[in-house]
């Protein structure tokens, strides 16, 4: 199941774009969004990096995401950005999905993320964050493999 998804398993840049809402705001926010997937370790463990710029903010807020014990159905995955520290949590991935749920009440936090594959080269996502002190995020957006332009080879 998991050799149909390219996204978050396979080394490569993805590039994303959606809508932002929080409940402390009227109007939905623009992003634009960038994953670095790297290769998997030889422990079995992928490292990706997440750089989300929302329209109209000069800071660019950075998620460092850890996929490690994958199984034909199942992964854990680590979060650790400068708001919330570290957190894990679980994740599933089948033919046409790949989610995961973070749950820490001892940080105060909650959410999900959902990748539903449109095609193996772009997938649809919404997520849903919240906290202990009633914020909550909502986001809805596209990724899609970032392809690179051909040039020279070295």
């Amino acid at each position: 199941m998991a050799d149909t998804h390219h996204f978050l398993l396979t080394p490569n840049s993805w590039l994303g774009e959606g809508q932002i809402q929080l409940n402390m705001v009227e109007e939905e926010l623009a992003f634009v969004t960038r994953w670095k997937i790297g290769p998997k370790d030889e422990s079995g463990k992928i490292e990706c990096l997440q750089e989300i710029q929302v329209k109209g903010l000069s800071e660019v807020m950075l998620n460092q995401f850890l996929l490690y014990d994958l199984t034909p159905g199942t992964f854990v995955i680590d979060l650790d950005n400068p708001a919330l520290g570290k957190v894990t949590g679980t994740g599933i991935i089948n033919d046409k999905v790949i989610a995961w749920e973070f749950r820490a009440p001892d940080v105060g936090f909650e959410g999900f993320e959902f990748y539903e594959r449109e095609s193996p080269e772009s997938y649809l996502m919404r997520a849903e964050y919240a906290t202990s002190d009633q914020f909550r995020t909502t986001i809805k957006g596209k990724v899609w493999k970032q392809v690179l332009p051909a040039g020279p080879t070295p």
